[in-house]
């Protein structure tokens, strides 16, 4: 057999090898804000949940039978869920590229970090408000959206006055974007 047998191929068919590396490629684009937010929690979890629970695990295991000590058991499955996610922080500060909106200046123009108001142009002129961060803030009810999302991707680059069409599941939308402005740093 050739190479090609020897492909791990995803759920789509496509090579696993190819896809994580083209994950890689995307930037991790984030906030100063959302930086220090993923930072202070991964302080968090190894300063404090971390070595308490070590501590609560240590106490159980010297309570004897561990194969039905609740405290021994419950604690070794949470501490492999905080070892999960600090390495997952870990990996994704190391790889953050910290952009500072308020550095862009005035400008009309729209890319990461920016708060947009836009208005549906059919429909009543309905008004939105989003600001767009990196893929680890993302927080709809207050609406930040991804970069990489599919409306971020459309008015990127865009300008205050700009009219955009785009497809959407209900047909296409004309959206005009009435305002932008980058926050500074808080």
């Amino acid at each position: 057999m050739g190479k090609s047998a020897t492909l791990t191929r995803n759920r789509n068919g496509r090579n696993a090898a190819a896809a994580g590396h083209a994950a890689q490629d995307v930037k991790n684009y984030i906030t100063p804000q959302g930086y220090a937010r993923l930072k202070a929690e991964l302080t968090r979890l190894l300063d404090a949940e971390r070595p308490e629970l070590v501590k609560v695990i240590a106490w159980a295991a010297s309570n004897g039978d561990r194969s039905e000590n609740g405290d021994y058991l419950y604690g070794k499955k949470r501490l492999r869920e905080i070892d999960r996610r600090i390495h997952y922080l870990s990996k994704r500060l190391d790889s953050a590229e910290v952009v500072d909106p308020a550095r862009r200046g005035d400008t009309a123009q729209i890319f990461f970090g920016a708060t947009v108001t836009y208005a549906y142009v059919r429909g009543g002129g309905e008004e939105r408000t989003i600001t767009i961060v990196g893929v680890d803030e993302v927080d709809v009810k207050r609406g930040q959206v991804s970069w990489l999302s599919p409306i971020s991707r459309i008015l990127l680059k865009k300008r205050s006055g700009d009219v955009v069409t785009f497809a959407t599941p209900a047909g296409e939308a004309e959206i005009e974007i009435i305002n932008v402005r980058y926050r500074t740093s808080a």
